[in-house]
């Protein structure tokens, strides 16, 4: 049944794909530099980073910057939500979606963030309210009613084709040969595989788009912080101690393995579905466990921060904020 469930998926979406490309069903341009950041596969491939980078760039640029997300794992994902306008936050991070609403703290000052499903229309919203002057479509690349400018697809490093197969037995959201229409490829997480499946993943890149930029990216540690000082300085790395690490994303063993790779002596993991929400029973089931382990404090991405405002914990809990580090950065931003 699953395989079956694949191959109608899959057709539907060639057909949907060969109806964009005949020009029977529209694209709608912005009217205003658009870029797309997306993937072709289902769960985390290091995205939002992404997403922040490149709306950075822009912002440096002098343009006046709208992200369009869908707000996934909203309370309302029909409605449209103006999570932020670039100097106030409007909506919590239920009404926003964790992902959204991240953004919009990150990006404080530099970008406005629109949860809306309906992408054309928070553009054309956005230019009328906030005079928008460039759009960065978050998961982006199968919203093709969007015309855009340039298109970014992420590629996971430890796990770049989601199994080969489609949705549901696999991970694939396209058959593979899609990616033609991407002009950046970026292979997210680069540092996390050896050298040698780093080099075949790029020549396995090339010859599925043998036009497309190919980037590697990596992410650091930009600063680790107590949950309850979330906006504060830095904290050295070394008060962590003894960590218990947990997470709700796609792809909870990369944030992990960042950990390890920087240093952090991890007692523990704990995994959560992606997007999840926190609640206190959530927060005493970690404490029993970092007191099992012996652990001395809990660690979690800004991600997971977000919405574990008012949970009280029996031990410190730090909050790990990430930068993301391009091979080519000046190749890359001169092309966004």
């Amino acid at each position: 049944m699953l395989k079956l469930s694949a191959f109608l998926y899959g057709k539907m979406i060639e057909l949907r794909n060969a109806l964009y490309d005949k020009g029977v069903l529209d694209t709608h341009d912005l009217g205003a530099r658009t870029i797309s950041i997306g993937n072709i596969t289902a769960g985390g491939t290091g995205k939002t980073p992404l997403v922040a980078y490149v709306a950075n760039i822009l912002a440096e640029r002098g343009e006046r910057v709208c992200i369009l997300t869908r707000g996934y794992g909203r309370e309302h994902p029909k409605q449209k939500v103006l999570v932020s306008d670039g100097a106030n936050i409007y909506a919590d991070v239920r009404e926003a979606g964790d992902e959204a609403f991240e953004l919009a703290r990150s990006l404080h000052g530099k970008a406005s963030v629109i949860a809306d499903a309906d992408r054309v229309s928070g553009a054309e919203w956005a230019k009328r309210t906030a005079c928008s002057t460039a759009f960065v479509l978050d998961d982006g690349f199968q919203h093709r009613k969007v015309k855009r400018d340039v298109d970014i697809v992420c590629i996971d490093a430890t796990n770049p084709f989601g199994g080969g197969k489609m949705l549901p037995v696999g991970r694939l959201r396209e058959p593979l040969r899609c990616l033609l229409r991407a002009d950046i490829l970026v292979i997210t997480r680069s540092d996390l595989i050896e050298e040698d499946r780093l080099s075949k993943l790029r020549s396995d890149l090339g010859h599925l788009n043998p036009h497309a930029s190919v980037f590697q990216a990596s992410t650091t540690i930009d600063r680790v912080v107590r949950l309850a000082e979330f906006e504060a300085e830095m904290t050295s790395l070394h008060q962590v101690g003894r960590t218990l690490a947990f997470c709700g994303l796609g792809n909870p063993q990369s944030f992990f393995s960042r950990l390890t790779l920087d240093g952090i002596e991890l007692v523990g993991e704990e995994s959560f579905r992606d997007h999840h929400y926190y609640t206190q029973q959530d927060a005493e089931k970690l404490d029993r466990l970092a007191a099992e382990l012996g652990a001395e404090s809990l660690i979690t991405t800004a991600k997971d921060a977000v919405k574990l405002s008012g949970l009280e914990f029996a031990i410190p809990c730090y909050v790990v904020e990430i930068e993301l580090v391009l091979d080519n950065p000046d190749g890359f931003a001169a092309m966004v």
